[in-house]
């Protein structure tokens, strides 16, 4: 399971059983830090996550900013709550092509805000799949 986590919303992507393809799974509308928690952990325990990956926004240094700080405190509070292993990845550039893809099939990322953050998670979750199957 991959987030892709913003101030508004948090996206929300699984792969396929076999690991190769990433999909959007919908977003989480934000309701305070320790409910997004208890959320994600339950969508993770419905979805039958193995582990949960979290979208590091970077700058273009690939140093963590403000918004990367705000992202890493919800990182540890999953850490703590979370009976499968979180780890980050960098998002760097995630939204922009998945905003690219859904034009590309003709919707409109700035009437379907939600679509976008579930299918910029699905743009993170597949880059780590990527990567760790390459190795």
């Amino acid at each position: 399971m991959a987030l892709d986590v913003g101030d508004r919303r948090i996206g929300m992507a699984v792969s396929d059983p076999t690991g190769l393809i990433a999909s959007p799974a919908g977003f989480i509308t934000r309701r305070g830090l320790e409910r997004d928690v208890e959320i994600i952990i339950s969508k993770a325990r419905e979805l039958k996550a193995e582990r949960i990956v979290v979208g590091m926004p970077l700058d273009s240094r690939g140093e963590v900013g403000e918004q990367g700080r705000r992202v890493q405190v919800l990182v540890e509070v999953l850490e703590g709550a979370s009976p499968v292993a979180v780890e980050t990845w960098d998002e760097r550039f995630s939204t922009l092509e998945a905003e690219g893809f859904m034009r590309e099939i003709g919707r409109k990322p700035s009437r379907e805000k939600g679509a976008s953050d579930a299918a910029a998670a699905a743009v993170i979750l597949q880059g780590w799949l990527d990567k760790r199957r390459k190795g």
